[in-house]
């Protein structure tokens, strides 16, 4: 069926709490592209992808300027040769960046698309026969107060969940120790648990610190350093004793490649909104499969576990701290410290569209 229409959105969506990580800084709205992909004949696929503070209305206007031309009568079931086609057209100014955040809704939607044509649940059109996929909180938390932290953690815990990641990177190394042992003696020892520095590490501060967290029985260290450091990653991982989780920053597939050839990470972290979409996120998962890892997930959760509920090397599905329940017709839920992927035709997301209206931007 060829592609008859594209319809490109862009919203602005405050944030109920405001925000802070160690390199974001405040966080009080993020940016939301959405994309729907219609057929001849009136099928329809949804797709979006998300920004932090900058960068989501140049998004949208790429994709309405630059992709979808290249959509228009095309057959919409050739999506890997539709995702080549866009990347090899936009490569002199992307080769990740910007460029993967535009293709991944598109990508997102034409597998939507796809998947709801056959009526089939995209993690099981993947191939995949389980839906329940461990999931945790991954809580946006660097300057709380220990308290506010504390009672952040209860109430994810009283969701069901079973794993709970926060936040360090403070000025004083100190200070991350004493709020990550505060946390381990709240979930005591049975509730896996996972630190994220957002980067803002040099290479010695990160090995100095991971030997400190793994008093606590770290599952692992999110993105202790730059991620354009591969040599400096693969020194925290040999001499930190924890494991390393990181990926949201990379943004193509030969970024992944050289960070696991380098033995710089445990659990690879694609974001299917950052990364390109479905398709390139589904290349990284084998080639970290490839090496005998697991994948995990980063943001947009109510995609990811679409794909984390196809793939045989699966983690933890992280929960973001910020998502679109408040514009969903059917948002996840959890027992026993797992979601479930919905069995509905597509990725299952249902946006209420005229909720969102009142956050709509001009493209």
């Amino acid at each position: 069926m060829t592609i008859k229409n594209v319809q490109v959105d862009h919203f602005m969506i405050p944030l109920p709490t405001v925000l802070s990580d160690s390199t974001h800084g405040i966080m009080t709205h993020f940016g939301l592209v959405t994309v729907r992909i219609t057929d001849e004949d009136g099928n329809e696929g949804l797709g979006y992808t998300y920004t932090v503070n900058a960068g989501s209305r140049a998004c949208a206007v790429l994709i309405e300027e630059d992709i979808v031309p290249m959509l228009l009568n095309k057959d919409a079931d050739c999506i890997e040769n539709l995702w080549q086609k866009v990347w090899w057209h936009l490569h002199f100014v992307g080769r990740g960046g910007l460029a993967s955040f535009a293709i991944a809704a598109v990508d997102v939607a034409l597998w939507d698309l796809k998947a709801r044509k056959v009526k089939s649940p995209l993690w099981k059109l993947m191939g995949g026969n389980n839906p329940r996929v461990k999931a945790y909180a991954g809580g946006i938390d660097l300057q709380m107060p220990i308290d506010q932290l504390l009672q952040q953690t209860e109430d994810n815990l009283a969701k069901g969940l079973k794993a709970i990641k926060m936040k360090v990177g403070r000025e004083k190394l100190s200070e991350d120790v004493d709020r990550v042992r505060a946390v381990r003696e709240l979930i005591g020892d049975d509730i896996t648990f996972m630190v994220d520095a957002n980067m803002v590490w040099s290479v010695d501060h990160a090995i100095q610190a991971a030997r400190k967290f793994a008093d606590f029985n770290i599952h692992w260290l999110e993105e202790p350093t730059n991620p354009d450091d591969i040599t400096g990653y693969a020194r925290i991982q040999r001499e930190g004793g924890v494991a390393i989780a990181a990926g949201e920053n990379f943004h193509n597939l030969e970024e992944f490649r050289h960070l696991i050839s380098a033995e710089g990470v445990t659990f690879v972290e694609p974001d299917v909104g950052t990364c390109g979409g479905v398709t390139p996120w589904l290349k990284i998962a084998r080639l970290a499969e490839s090496y005998n890892l697991k994948v995990t997930s980063h943001g947009v959760h109510d995609l990811n576990i679409q794909l984390l509920a196809a793939v045989p090397n699966a983690t933890y599905l992280e929960i973001h701290g910020f998502g679109l329940e408040r514009f969903l017709k059917d948002p996840l839920t959890f027992d026993d410290g797992f979601a479930t992927a919905p069995n509905r035709p597509g990725h299952g997301v249902e946006l209420d569209f005229e909720r969102l209206e009142q956050y709509r931007t001009k493209i």
